[in-house]
């Protein structure tokens, strides 16, 4: 299999709206390349657009314990776990995501949003 030609193949079919298309591929890719980040965080994107939300977890989670420093995963782990319904999950890996990468209104929007769901709680 080239995976090179695979995943722009996937890249297409996640632009093109066909979430669960791009996952089916870029799943043998990340089995054959388990430490390409990038490969991952499309996984993780692509499960995430599709709703297969544990999935694109697991992911998401690999992709903080590699590189503890990447504020995208951080901020889709956080998004993840919101729509999943865990709002104190979430906001730990909001706030570290809005924390390094505080010019990001994304970022800083969805913190908002969860902590004003949150409250009082942590």
């Amino acid at each position: 299999m080239d995976l090179l030609a695979e995943y722009r193949r996937a890249t297409m079919f996640f632009e093109a709206g066909d979430a669960s298309g791009a996952a089916r591929l870029l799943e043998p890719i990340v089995a054959a390349e388990p430490g390409n980040a990038s490969v991952r965080q499309l996984l993780a994107r692509a499960y995430f657009q599709s709703a297969q939300l544990g999935r694109a977890e697991e992911q998401l989670r690999a992709l903080v314990d590699q590189d503890p420093s990447d504020h995208y995963a951080h901020h889709v782990l956080g998004r993840t776990l919101e729509r999943m319904n865990r709002p104190a999950d979430a906001l730990r890996h909001l706030r570290i995501a809005a924390a390094m990468h505080s010019a990001n209104d994304d970022y800083r929007v969805a913190l908002q949003r969860v902590e004003s769901r949150v409250g009082g709680r942590r």
